[in-house]
């Protein structure tokens, strides 16, 4: 009985140590956040065409990205956000819009 109350007392001991953490390691650590990057796509086959680059210090983010609309106009995205601010972004539609001529939903068949 004593060897049981022992190892029990050892137990207790133990587990209570092992759940013991002291005050100054609660503390969590935030890195700052920090980073850049930029990619780009063109595929003749395909015909995709975009690109898009991007930077973080901290809270503060900044970017842009562009793509070819299917009408040949191209679609240009700057944008930003901080804590202060938020997100905020800025759309623009850059060149002329291209139809080929001839080809209108009017002019179709209809087989239904």
């Amino acid at each position: 009985m004593f060897k049981l109350l022992a190892l029990i007392a050892c137990l207790v001991v133990v587990a209570s140590a092992q759940y013991h953490v002291p005050e100054h390691e609660h503390k969590e650590h935030h890195a700052h956040p920090k980073y850049k990057f930029e990619y780009g796509v063109k595929d003749p086959h395909t015909g995709d065409h975009k690109s898009q680059w991007e930077v973080r210090d901290g809270d503060v983010v900044k970017g842009a990205y562009t793509l070819e609309e299917a009408d040949g106009t191209h679609r240009v995205v700057e944008y930003k956000s901080d804590s202060h601010n938020g997100f905020e972004a800025n759309v623009k539609k850059v060149g002329h819009a291209h139809h080929p001529h001839g080809a209108s939903y009017v002019n179709l068949d209809k087989h239904y």
